[in-house]
């Protein structure tokens, strides 16, 4: 058989052939078919001559497949029902048997509030699904994980998200600064002026040279301002820490604040209304768009975004009680430290 003959071999030729192989006939083939026996009769003769094998052969009153015939019709078997499972109907997706990863990437200030619960309620619902739960990587790493398949969607919060991914809204919320308790903000009532605002030390997660995606720094960016920040923090959990040790302003989320000042004693103030609203939304690639697992995630995602949407509603459970034992450890250790004048 010829490469050219290969390339004429369509999958109506193969389905024909294979009922001529599998029925030893040609009137039952047309009957299975729906055509007239000569139109069989004349794919039969094209196919002998595609492979130079008669295929069929008489015995005695009935016809019987060639050596070459039988290993044709073992061969098209395989390769009509890989094509029939693969090109059919799509398989539905139940999450009681499901057996998959997904690697979901998520902002920090989201981590405490959003995680925990969608872990929790994956779990109830899909109990062999596995979360692999990833920090916010570097962009051009996020944008090719999402390209090529190995980030399953990504719950983030920049003020200008990728035009080439799919996007769906999950959660809105107020901006708020956090400070510690002899902060001169802490115990006013007001909200931040922006003015007042601009001439504090700030604490970021993220740095200078990522500045326009944060949602801070990046509204800060289109109103033609610049706030001082005097240290970054590669991850949230880091934050209060820092804060407890400094007279610097954090900014984040009202959920996060909320949520850290039932552990740290942090006043929580109303950000300069410029700063506007904080924006969550979840991004996922093309490629993943129609998979019914990743339908399926996504509407876990939506539905545990949306318990949170009245956040005046929620009590967020407090942080972990050793890190109120931390925090009384770390100003004591520090205040020891500042009077014995040794480095910590």
């Amino acid at each position: 058989m010829t490469a050219h003959d290969i390339g004429s071999l369509d999958v109506r030729l193969m389905r024909t052939l294979l009922l001529l192989l599998t029925e030893c006939s040609v009137s039952r083939t047309a009957d299975l078919l729906g055509q007239a026996q000569p139109t069989v009769s004349l794919t039969l003769k094209r196919l002998r001559d595609m492979f130079n094998d008669p295929l069929l052969v008489r015995s005695g009153s009935a016809l019987v497949p060639t050596d070459r015939g039988l290993a044709l019709r073992d061969a098209l078997e395989g390769i009509l029902t890989s094509i029939d499972s693969s090109l059919g109907e799509r398989a539905r997706f139940d999450p009681k048997t499901a057996q998959t990863k997904f690697r979901i990437v998520a902002t920090n200030c989201l981590g405490t509030v959003l995680l925990p619960p969608l872990v929790g309620a994956i779990a109830e619902v899909a109990p062999q699904i596995s979360l692999d739960l990833s920090p916010m990587p570097e962009q051009d790493d996020l944008l090719a994980g999402l390209a090529d398949g190995t980030i399953d969607a990504v719950i983030g919060n920049w003020p200008r998200p990728p035009q080439h991914l799919r996007l769906s809204p999950i959660l809105t919320t107020d901006i708020v600064c956090l400070v510690r308790p002899n902060h001169r903000f802490a115990n006013r009532r007001d909200r931040v002026m922006l003015s007042e605002y601009l001439e504090e030390g700030h604490l970021s997660p993220t740095s200078d040279r990522h500045a326009h995606l944060s949602p801070i720094d990046g509204r800060l960016i289109e109103l033609g301002k610049k706030r001082r920040i005097k240290a970054t923090v590669p991850e949230y959990a880091i934050a209060p820490y820092v804060l407890a040790q400094s007279d610097l302003v954090f900014t984040t989320g009202r959920h996060f604040a909320e949520q850290v000042a039932q552990t740290f004693p942090f006043a929580v103030l109303d950000a300069p209304e410029e700063l506007g609203r904080m924006h969550f939304y979840m991004l996922w690639h093309d490629r993943k768009h129609h998979s019914p697992a990743q339908i399926w995630l996504r509407g876990m995602i939506k539905a545990v975004a949306m318990r949170m949407r009245v956040l005046e509603e929620i009590v967020l459970p407090p942080l972990p009680p050793s890190s109120q034992q931390i925090w009384h450890s770390a100003s004591r250790t520090a205040s020891e430290a500042m009077t014995s004048g040794k480095a910590i």
